[in-house]
């Protein structure tokens, strides 16, 4: 998740705590980002899925196994990816735990950034390609989803602004279903998008939504369907 903290509201500083989905929904509506942080109205909510969550955890331990060899894994060696799983633990489980470092701080609008990481990558040069593990029910199309990049593009603003040196693309390793076998096992197959990095999308974004935040809260959006039911006297 991501924390920001800007200006004052009626005199009080406030407080902003963010997460990667929440600037998501700042994206989405900007009345129901103000109204979730500003009011605690959140939008309704289903049950989340658990299949991602647990592939997340299964693909971390196997990734985690031949990072102890210093390997690649077959996903790797099967691309033209030229990197290895980091072998600088403490920074991974850091990276990996959103709560602890690396964080980054901007004090130019007092915003503190935070998230955590599926995987770090190490390249013959030195620098750090994150990763990210997306399970899918069907094969990803050419072109990654805007959410995906900006994802990416948080990620390396924290490590760049902490002093590592991260590589000009992120990359999203996504699996998905292909067929079940006679014995009922069910195979998946993998694939490999590049995202080019951009810190200064990254950094503008937490300018706009600091800024959203700590003025009157915005119109109704039309092409939000929540906001038909979110208290319309503000």
């Amino acid at each position: 998740p991501i924390i920001l903290q800007a200006g004052k509201r009626e005199g009080v500083v406030m407080t902003y705590k963010l997460s990667p989905r929440r600037v998501n929904l700042f994206i989405e509506c900007e009345r129901c980002f103000w109204l979730h942080i500003n009011e605690g109205v959140k939008r309704p909510s289903g049950p989340f899925p658990s299949l991602p969550g647990g592939m997340d955890d299964i693909i971390k331990n196997h990734f985690d196994k031949f990072r102890e060899k210093g390997r690649q894994p077959p996903e790797l060696r099967e691309s033209e990816v030229d990197a290895t799983p980091i072998n600088d633990t403490e920074l991974l489980e850091d990276a990996r735990e959103w709560r602890n470092q690396p964080k980054y701080h901007n004090k130019d609008n007092d915003v503190l950034l935070r998230g955590g990481v599926d995987d770090l990558l190490r390249t013959r040069d030195n620098s750090i390609i994150v990763l990210d593990y997306k399970t899918r029910g069907y094969p990803p199309k050419d072109e990654v989803p805007d959410y995906y990049a900006r994802q990416v593009n948080l990620y390396n603003l924290i490590l760049r602004k902490n002093g590592f040196t991260t590589a000009d693309h992120g990359l999203l390793l996504y699996y998905y279903p292909d067929q079940v076998q006679e014995t009922g096992e069910v195979l998946f197959k993998n694939e490999l998008k590049q995202v080019p990095v951009d810190i200064e999308a990254a950094q503008q974004l937490l300018r706009d939504a600091a800024d959203t935040l700590n003025a009157t809260i915005p119109d109704h959006n039309p092409d939000c369907d929540f906001c038909d039911w979110t208290p319309q006297s503000h």
